[in-house]
């Protein structure tokens, strides 16, 4: 029996049953699989291996002595850019929806592992392999709930698909990278977004109601540069609510135990990364990390406004602070978040230290979690590079 096919003795675990990783399961499909049978080596949360899939990955492992490797991972170009004509409905402008149609109609692909939402519910990921440009533009928009993406992996080896682009967060893009070899592919494109705080069903639910306005006409929302949550209405409204004015004490356990430990925000290992935060409010920020990468990226640069990345201000301060509120869950009269809100858009970090003041915030925050909840772990899952960040601050006991 052939490598590729000895995984099939294993047995995929049935929805809802009691995963390997226990509770810091992040729920990405792979236990949903045959290739259940490597989870121990693959998960993200059992067998923190960035740096060494780094290297497999990209040729390299991070430069813990560049600050913007350091931050950001391996990579080779970083840019803020915008799509000229934008797909109407789509996240932001609709890169990554781009860049994977044109890979499918250009035939570098012959499937897209994406995700769309449930009929039933607009929130309820349901991950696909997408073969046309309709079903690839049918999953856009961000799901912020935990997805099952790698649930697919067993249609992918029993299609014969040999090319494959898959679109996936970093606890996700981890675990394929661990089986990339197993899945009898000639080829596989890594697309990536960063990926911080997601939730389940429930959990969204709560974060809506406790937070919008009007948590039932919410299609889609993010947190933005501005130190502002914007939540896009059905009615085509936005709500923006001050990162400041959020109910800490309300919704400190709605966060999922995985997205509490994870460390790698910017989805170190996918060959191509589109996200936010490290652009201008407005544009995208894309991170080439290799020549896969890139060969994606030129596929769609004649349909992109690009400008260079920018970096100001200075963010220690704002994450120092930042620490004990939220350990302590404090949570200002909206009056006050508001002009705090107003303050900090004026004379607080732009591009790339916004984008370094989101990560030291959350890796703080993550990493006293961990030391808390999981202090048998913190030696081996928090990667060196996390550890490095982290100890600029002070941290509470």
């Amino acid at each position: 029996m052939t490598v590729i096919n000895s995984h099939r003795k294993a047995k995929a675990l049935k929805q809802g049953s009691r995963r390997p990783a226990k509770d810091l399961c992040s729920e990405c499909g792979l236990c949903d699989t045959y290739y259940i049978h490597y989870v121990k080596e693959a998960c993200a949360f059992i067998n923190q291996q960035i740096t060494e899939l780094e290297t497999i990955a990209h040729g390299r492992s991070r430069d813990l002595n560049n600050e913007n490797d350091l931050y950001f991972g391996v990579h080779q170009e970083m840019m803020s850019a915008k799509k000229i004509e934008p797909i109407e409905g789509a996240q932001w402008t609709g890169i990554v929806s781009t860049i994977a149609c044109e890979m499918l109609t250009q035939g570098l692909v012959e499937g897209v592992v994406c995700v769309q939402n449930s009929d039933e519910d607009r929130f309820q990921p349901k991950p696909i392999i997408a073969t046309t440009t309709e079903e690839i533009l049918g999953a856009k928009v961000n799901k912020p709930t935990l997805s099952p993406n790698l649930s697919v992996l067993e249609q992918i080896e029993q299609s014969g698909m040999k090319r494959l682009l898959v679109i996936g967060v970093g606890c996700q893009i981890q675990a394929l990278r661990a089986v990339e070899d197993k899945l009898g592919l000639e080829k596989l494109y890594v697309l990536g977004t960063p990926c911080v705080d997601n939730v389940t069903r429930a959990g969204l639910q709560k974060f809506l109601e406790t937070t919008s306005k009007s948590p039932d006409t919410v299609v889609a929302y993010e947190f933005m540069q501005d130190f502002r949550v914007h939540f896009k209405h059905e009615d085509g409204s936005v709500e923006k609510v001050p990162f400041f004015g959020l109910k800490t004490n309300q919704l400190k356990d709605v966060f999922a135990p995985s997205c509490m430990t994870c460390f790698d925000y910017v989805n170190s290992l996918a060959d191509l990364v589109v996200g936010y935060m490290g652009a201008p409010f407005g544009w995208q920020w894309i991170v080439v990390r290799n020549d896969i990468g890139r060969e994606m990226l030129d596929l769609v640069k004649n349909q992109l406004h690009t400008q260079p990345v920018i970096s100001r201000g200075d963010r220690t301060q704002a994450v120092q602070n930042s620490i004990p509120a939220y350990d302590q869950g404090v949570t200002l009269p909206m009056w006050a978040a508001k002009l705090m809100g107003v303050v900090i858009e004026k004379v607080g970090p732009k591009g790339l230290e916004y984008a370094r003041f989101s990560i030291d915030s959350h890796f703080t925050r993550n990493y006293l979690y961990v030391k808390r909840n999981y202090p048998e772990k913190l030696k081996d899952h928090v990667p060196e590079y996390a550890e490095k960040i982290v100890s600029q601050y002070k941290l509470p006991d």
